[in-house]
């Protein structure tokens, strides 16, 4: 699979000194849908910004198919839709007018058909008439991704695009997010639902200060970095797990009545036989065994925990 966009070197260092990005180096895949997490201030929106020429880097390169964001920026900005984070519409046009006045900035023939599909995708065109003003933030926030949609872009960025929204239009929005990538639209979505990347990514970045932690398929990342935990539930409640157990990880319930062990998934065993013979040996009985295994939100939350300690001085946290 070839990329789409291809990030490299890339720095921004504001006039104040402030660093919002450190040497980015990252590339996107035609196609993929990559979920980019980071908390707030790690260098998300900077990093998009970035990519669409809304913020001017201080060094490094961006190319977005083939073609140089700063030299060729024309050619770059048409194929890139954009769904920031803040609600920056009018208030006086007509929704119908707004997406079809941003078609026409990208020098888009008009297209009445495709306009509709997208707004009825977004359940917007019954409110096609209605001024911008007369919207819900929800409803506006619809509108902002039926502009990016307007010009039939090949890259989608979504910069926290259901951040405070109901949970019809998240659903209308992961609908509609499928459909594209079934069409071939590359999507890059930043979020703090961490279980929606879990749900959709194909490949999943972590940014803290400025700083790619790393990137990785999803499904890779979360056996490699994933723990699963067994939980023994006793027949009767012990008050101290026994000596005999001290060289596995494991932690013992408030009321004794339940043994967590947790382990890693790519050791090379488990470790689960040895402990159930271990319980044994100790003269405890088992009720009942499950299992749980973590989730993407764990793994993320490590990482930049892991950061935080290798850099507590770190600005961005």
């Amino acid at each position: 699979m070839d990329n789409i966009v291809s990030i490299k070197d890339v720095s921004k260092v504001y006039d104040n000194g402030f660093a919002a990005l450190k040497n980015v180096d990252l590339d996107i895949r035609r196609g993929e849908i990559l979920a980019l997490l980071g908390p707030n201030g790690a260098g998300k929106t900077t990093l998009i910004s970035a990519v669409t020429g809304i913020v001017s880097i201080s060094s490094g390169s961006i190319t977005v198919d083939g073609f140089d964001n700063v030299k060729q920026y024309r050619q770059a900005r048409s194929i890139i839709g954009l769904v920031p984070q803040e609600l920056t519409i009018g208030a006086f046009e007509t929704v119908w007018n707004t997406v079809r006045f941003t078609r026409g900035l990208f020098g888009k023939k008009k297209n009445p058909a495709y306009l509709e599909k997208i707004l009825r995708d977004l359940s917007l065109w019954d409110k096609k008439d209605n001024q911008l003003r007369m919207l819900s933030g929800g409803m506006k926030r619809r509108v902002l991704i039926a502009k990016a949609l307007s010009h039939e872009p090949d890259i989608l960025f979504l910069d926290e695009p259901t951040a405070g929204v109901d949970v019809e239009l998240r659903k209308d929005m992961w609908r509609l997010v499928s459909d594209l990538r079934e069409s071939g639209v590359t999507i890059i979505l930043t979020t703090h639902y961490i279980e929606e990347a879990e749900e959709i990514a194909d490949r999943v970045a972590v940014i803290n200060g400025g700083e790619i932690l790393l990137i990785e398929d999803k499904a890779e990342l979360m056996a490699k970095l994933g723990k699963k935990q067994l939980i023994v539930e006793l027949k009767s409640p012990a008050s101290a797990l026994p000596e005999s157990l001290a060289d596995y990880d494991l932690s013992l319930s408030e009321d004794g009545g339940s043994i967590t062990y947790t382990y890693s998934t790519t050791a090379d065993g488990t470790g689960i036989t040895g402990l159930l013979q271990r319980l044994s040996e100790a003269g405890l009985m088992l009720k009942d065994i499950s299992t749980t295994q973590s989730s993407l939100e764990d793994i993320f939350v490590d990482l930049v925990k892991a950061q935080a300690t290798t850099d507590p001085e770190g600005d961005s946290l």
